[in-house]
């Protein structure tokens, strides 16, 4: 199965994500974009595949968001699609594609949705917290 992972190594979710889907044996295509940055074309497809809005895709928290005056209700989807192709960092991670969906993967364990996963599996996140499978 292909899966690939938008990520931050940075953010502590998306390295959980990434540890899960790793757990499962699966090697997914990482692509690192706050390196390789994004497209608007690509972005639309992602969040119209993952049923997100650019406005629910946006990250707020360490993120320039609020000083670019982003988390103001009035500023258009277009706006918020401009300001992520130009600051890879305002959108929110990780997003994970599979051939079951596409999905935020936040918080980490939204990713059991989208892999295949061993009966029983049990996996233990960064910060201690025990989570899983349904």
């Amino acid at each position: 199965m292909t899966i690939v992972i938008y990520h931050n190594p940075q953010c502590g979710t998306s390295r959980n994500v990434l540890d899960i889907i790793r757990a499962t044996g699966e090697e997914p295509v990482v692509i690192e974009y706050l390196k390789t940055g994004w497209t608007r074309p690509q972005l639309l497809g992602l969040f119209a595949a993952a049923g997100l809005t650019p406005r629910e895709a946006l990250r707020t928290s360490k993120s320039p968001a609020e000083e670019l005056g982003l988390t103001d209700p009035a500023v258009s989807d277009d706006a918020l699609l401009d300001a992520m192709v130009e600051h890879p960092v305002l959108v929110n991670r990780p997003i994970v594609c599979t051939p079951k969906g596409v999905a935020l993967c936040r918080p980490s364990e939204t990713v059991f949705s989208l892999i295949e996963i061993p009966a029983g599996m049990i996996f233990t996140k960064e910060d201690g917290d025990v989570v899983s499978a349904p």
